[in-house]
């Protein structure tokens, strides 16, 4: 944990449903977008009345699965000193709801770190309390999660014999511990399982040399015991030998992440060597300046999805800078210092300790036997060996290989196979379509009007680039809760936080 001061137990406005009752509500997957979900729920039912929140009298039936065994956000990559790309304001409460229990400066009240953090002067927390922050508000759920549970798949239930409608869901997740299956019935299901990471085919999987950069600080530190006691062993023992090579490790990518990692490895492991192989020219900054940063105001959504699909696609691949493939100026001038520093001191690159090799491909691992090292196969397609089809291939021995090549989000399509008979046959059978409040679009008719299903984190050709990140997460929970629960809030004179008496 982050904080060094505890704060007392928390507990939301949601309480613990048993297995075997139909649920209101069953999110699979608990990590922010879910958790927002809950905080958002937390927040109607426990919110005074305002005309601005809307309320809900009676706390619904909810359960969250998350496949990890405790709440954990990016855990692989809380690497020391490392910044959010955003402002605290956009938490988890903050946008939708100022006066939550759940915004971040009512935390950092509770950790006792109000006034502290004040004196950073900034609106960019570290990563690492960042992530404490979703932890602790996490905390506040405990009642009504289930964690070590991954979800098999969602099938729909007909109301009965007589009536084909869909009128409910069955979900099944497998306890990691015991093995056994559960089944949750629920009316409605949000899938939120983030991404799964993506490594480029070359790479082998599960190799004990090459991993993701979502696991490196999980293996950072073993790792390099691991390989100075093997170079150790190399020098037969001799603790005053001289190792026949340093460290070499490789980073694949050319974003934040990828960044982030080979300028770690320099302090972390000071006489280490690092190669950091990138697809283009240069390392590139990311664009938040402030009017390019009102492409993830929650109104874009909205205007973004109004358009066609044409537009759309021309729209996101104009603002990918902004998200993907780039890097914060902050560590790009830091990283440039260090490469800028080797070549005071000699001016052959191919001698630096540290190296960004540009337009390079790894396209095959090789293991070398003996050392537990591997021999990287590359391409090179630098405009200097454009010409000589002989000069475009390389190899480089190395210790380990971490791939920042992020992630595919398409783990819906999996749980959402026994539903394929629902898909509308006008559309893609290859994609699963959404409304604009992410409400999955099935064959009309076939499921019930206080059924469905809803999509997070993988919307983004219709949502935006925001579709995957934090920027609004506390006004799309609103907005999910208000699409699941909406008739039930009018039902109880609740509409839009005007109760009867006020009307």
């Amino acid at each position: 944990m982050a904080g060094t001061t505890s704060s007392p137990p928390c507990r939301s406005a949601l309480r613990h449903t048993s297995r075997e009752e139909l649920h209101d509500l069953v999110c699979i997957g608990f990590g922010p977008a879910s958790l927002a979900i809950g905080v958002a729920l937390h927040d109607m039912l426990s919110t005074p009345d305002t005309v601005s929140t809307p309320k809900l009298c009676h706390p619904p039936k909810v359960a969250f699965l998350e496949r990890q065994t405790q709440f954990a956000w990016h855990a692989g990559m809380l690497v020391p000193g490392a910044t959010m790309q955003i402002t605290f304001i956009k938490d988890l409460a903050t946008l939708r709801n100022p006066k939550s229990d759940f915004t971040f400066l009512n935390y950092l009240h509770r950790r006792q770190r109000l006034i502290h953090f004040s004196n950073l002067g900034t609106f960019l927390p570290l990563r690492l309390e960042y992530e404490d922050y979703l932890r602790w508000c996490a905390g506040w759920f405990e009642e009504v999660v289930e964690y070590d549970q991954e979800v098999l798949d969602v099938t729909p239930e007909r109301l009965s014999a007589n009536n084909s409608k869909i009128g409910s869901f069955l979900v099944r997740s497998k306890d990691g511990a015991t093995g056994q299956t559960t089944s949750y019935r629920t009316k409605h299901v949000v899938i939120a399982v983030g991404g799964r990471p993506k490594v480029p085919r070359a790479l082998p999987m599960n190799h004990p040399r090459v991993f993701h950069s979502s696991r490196y600080t999980r293996v950072i530190s073993t790792l390099l015991k691991e390989i100075n006691s093997q170079h150790h062993a190399a020098s037969n023992g001799n603790c005053h030998a001289t190792l026949t090579r340093p460290v070499h490790v490789a980073v694949i990518g050319n974003g934040q992440s990828a960044a982030e990692i080979f300028n770690d490895l320099h302090s972390r492991c000071p006489d280490a060597k690092t190669s950091m192989f990138i697809k283009g020219a240069a390392l590139r900054p990311s664009d938040d300046s402030p009017f390019v940063n009102e492409i993830f105001n929650p109104e874009h959504v909205d205007e973004l999805y109004a358009q066609s699909s044409q537009v759309r696609k021309a729209a996101i691949a104009e603002d990918k800078g902004t998200n993907y493939g780039v890097v914060r100026l902050e560590l790009l001038e830091r990283i440039y210092g260090t490469i800028y520093e080797q070549r005071i001191r000699n001016q052959d690159e191919k001698t630096w300790q540290h190296r960004i090799l540009p337009y390079r491909y790894v396209t095959a691992v090789e293991d070398l036997l003996g050392n537990g090292s591997v021999r990287l196969h590359i391409r090179n397609d630098s405009i200097a060996f454009g010409e000589s089809s002989s000069s475009t291939k390389e190899t480089l021995d190395v210790d380990a290989v971490f791939a920042a090549t992020g992630y595919v989000r398409n783990a819906h399509k999996d749980l959402l196979g026994p539903a394929e008979f629902l898909k509308p046959a006008a559309e893609d059978m290859n994609s699963w379509h959404v409304a604009r409040d992410y409400r999955v679009r099935f064959e009309p008719g076939t499921v019930s009007d206080d059924a469905g299903v809803w999509l997070q984190g993988c919307n983004e050709m219709t949502h935006g680039l925001s579709d995957v990140l934090l920027s609004i997460l506390a006004t799309r929970a609103g907005e999910m809760v208000d699409s699941i629960f909406g008739a039930s809030l009018k039902k109880v004179g609740y509409a839009n936080g005007v109760t009867e008496h006020e009307k």
